[in-house]
């Protein structure tokens, strides 16, 4: 009787475990980065966090901050689209829950009424080994999934360049065109007259 109480504890724990994982992951955010407080033009930057692209995102704000100084700068995370991303959140649920079993020595299959496989066993044996690879396995596949390639950039909420549609980044002098086609030398945006191009 004690020992089924055990189960059904670490059983709960487990549960508490994934659900508290899944409630921080959801909580995770990339801060928006801004160079004035007055209103100006926004730029928004939607890029693949996982791709790497964080540190693209982080030149084109230094080159924009240079050239236009009052102009808004904003960057995000581009979630992928469809179900990728609900199945990236369920490999890392999973993930939690078989590590969380793994450690505590409780069998999933003598709750379902089914015989033990040997595998099973042989990850009881090695713990820390099958930790790991599970770890860095469910890691693997969440990146694989939520990978998007994105770098797609908006002004004032009109999208002006897609890496998902062109297949690159955007050079500097074309995003500078860009910028003055679509603000049209307005007022609002002043050119830093001692930028160097």
């Amino acid at each position: 009787m004690d020992n089924l109480n055990g189960r059904n504890l670490a059983l709960l724990v487990l549960c508490l475990c994934a659900c508290y994982a899944l409630a921080t992951e959801e909580g995770k955010e990339i801060p928006a980065t801004k160079f004035s407080q007055n209103i100006a033009p926004t730029m928004t930057f939607l890029y693949c966090y996982s791709c790497g692209y964080r540190k693209a995102f982080e030149d084109y704000v230094g080159v924009l901050a240079e050239k236009y100084p009052q102009m808004q700068v904003h960057g995000a995370h581009y979630d992928p689209p469809g179900m990728n991303y609900y199945l990236s959140k369920l490999i890392f649920a999973l993930k939690i829950m078989i590590i969380v079993l793994v450690v505590s020595a409780v069998s999933p299959f003598t709750f379902l009424g089914l015989n033990t496989p040997s595998w099973w066993g042989h990850l009881q044996a090695n713990k820390i080994y099958a930790c790991m690879m599970i770890f860095f396995l469910g890691n693997m596949l969440e990146a694989q999934l939520i990978s998007s390639g994105a770098f797609e950039i908006a002004l004032n909420d009109v999208p002006v360049w897609s890496k998902i549609q062109t297949g690159r980044f955007p050079a500097r002098e074309v995003l500078f065109q860009i910028i003055d086609n679509q603000l049209q030398f307005t007022e609002k945006v002043q050119e830093n007259p001692d930028f160097v191009k």
